[in-house]
């Protein structure tokens, strides 16, 4: 099993910033992608940004130019820095991981969710 805690959500006025991260730990052998992934009320869960192992990466329409995925292998971890930020931001960020067992199994897992809320 492989445990994720997030961080660093929290209000924030409009054109401010915030630092998300996403630590996994537990029975780790392979982390492939990590992503962001984010929720507002009323609404589906969508794909904010994704890194791969090697650190290509890819972003929704809506956030490039602003948001900034990256990763640290060594500590398993992902983190989303977000700049200029909109009140169309506000949601709930979820982090997500794709992991690989030592018998190559794949496994998704998902973190609690943190909640961005950027008033206007």
């Amino acid at each position: 099993q492989v445990q994720l805690v997030e961080s660093g959500g929290g209000l924030v006025q409009a054109g401010g910033s915030l630092r998300l991260s996403c630590a996994a730990s537990g029975s780790i052998f392979r982390i492939n992608t990590m992503a962001w992934y984010r929720q507002a009320p009323g609404k589906q869960r969508d794909l904010v940004a994704h890194i791969t192992r090697a650190g290509s990466t890819n972003y929704a329409d809506s956030v490039k130019g602003r948001f900034t995925i990256s990763r640290d292998n060594a500590k398993n971890t992902v983190y989303l820095q977000m700049d200029s930020l909109k009140p169309e931001d506000t949601a709930v960020y979820y982090c997500n991981v794709a992991h690989v067992d030592s018998f190559l199994r794949s496994s998704n897992y998902w973190g609690q969710g943190t909640q961005v809320t950027v008033s206007s």
